[in-house]
């Protein structure tokens, strides 16, 4: 666990990298950490790429506001990360263009949206449960999340975009980043159809990188 000083610099570093990189445009999406005391979060309507350390929304371990601007209104999700998962040591929330574009789709399972071609998806992401349309910042999206019980660190929000939790900051962020590929590719017109990963080829990868799956 990061000490709250060095935390902040992390989150605002991740916000420039996301919107560097083109996954995260405007104020959309959010993020947040574990510190010793409580939680960081960024602010509601703040742009990623443009974050105050000063300003982060500093949160006590219950959730409640300490310091600094207003919290995300999407809270709840992270909440709900943190409290269903020991090891949950940080989230990403992102808008990012392919894989909100999947979350839009009609045909979408509840459970793994993107079949398992890519052994990095199934190394970075793991499972992923597709969740079904609630408003953004709705305390809906956390009780679906708390509902899973943990058992996933990354879940797609219908008509929304994709959540990832992590046993750091930059696990999150690694996560978020594979997400938003995959996606990219598995959207891209002439990949289909796809060499899917076997059942043994899946047993294996999980045993070898004890993954969760």
């Amino acid at each position: 666990m990061m000490p709250e000083a060095q935390a902040r610099q992390a989150l605002v570093e991740a916000g420039r990298h996301f919107a560097a990189m083109g996954m995260a445009i405007g104020s959309a999406g959010n993020l947040s950490i574990r510190i010793p005391d409580g939680y960081l979060v960024t602010p509601t309507n703040a742009a990623l790429g443009r974050l105050d350390p000063a300003r982060l929304s500093k949160l006590d371990a219950g959730f409640m506001p300490v310091s600094g601007d207003p919290p995300t209104k999407e809270v709840s999700l992270h909440r709900a990360f943190y409290e269903t998962r020991s090891d949950c040591e940080a989230v990403v929330h992102l808008h990012s263009t392919h894989a909100a574009a999947l979350s839009f789709r009609a045909d979408l399972p509840e459970q793994d949206p993107i079949p398992p071609f890519s052994p990095y998806f199934i190394m970075r992401v793991g499972r992923v449960a597709v969740l079904p349309y609630a408003r953004p910042g709705s305390d809906r999206i956390g009780e679906m999340i708390r509902a899973l019980g943990g058992r996933y660190r990354a879940v797609l929000l219908a008509n929304h975009g994709p959540v990832t939790a992590g046993r750091s900051l930059t696990e999150a962020i690694s996560a978020a980043e594979e997400f938003e590929e995959t996606a990219r590719l598995f959207l891209m017109p002439g990949i289909h159809p796809l060499r899917l990963l076997s059942e043994a080829e899946i047993a294996d990868l999980v045993a070898t990188f004890r993954l969760e799956w």
